[in-house]
């Protein structure tokens, strides 16, 4: 199979890319990397557990009580990085509409 099929499985959606983004800003709680994407709770929870079995994220606990997790990203999350930031790159290149003046 072909490595980026390989990839795009993993993290070849909206929900799991802007995840990766918010890790890599720093953002590391559920509640904050839902408000900053938009995600539906489920969807955004189903997204941090295959992240999380695909090794590209991280959970640890901060508290106990009650109990709280926040997420990280891994080495190979962090390799994702440069990746993303191509992407907004192509994205404000190329797919990002243009405000015309004076055209």
């Amino acid at each position: 199979m072909c490595s980026i099929a390989d990839a795009l499985e993993l993290v070849g959606e909206r929900w799991s890319l802007l995840v990766v983004r918010e890790l890599g800003f720093g953002v590391r709680r559920f509640t904050d990397i839902q408000v900053n994407t938009g995600a539906p709770r489920e969807t955004l929870a189903q997204r941090l557990r295959k992240l999380e079995e695909a090794g590209v994220v991280e959970r640890r606990r901060y508290s106990e009580k009650p109990p709280r997790d926040e997420y990280l990203l891994t080495p190979a999350g962090e390799g994702l990085l440069p990746v993303l930031a191509g992407l907004r790159e192509w994205g404000e290149r190329h797919a990002t509409p243009r405000v015309r003046t004076g055209e």
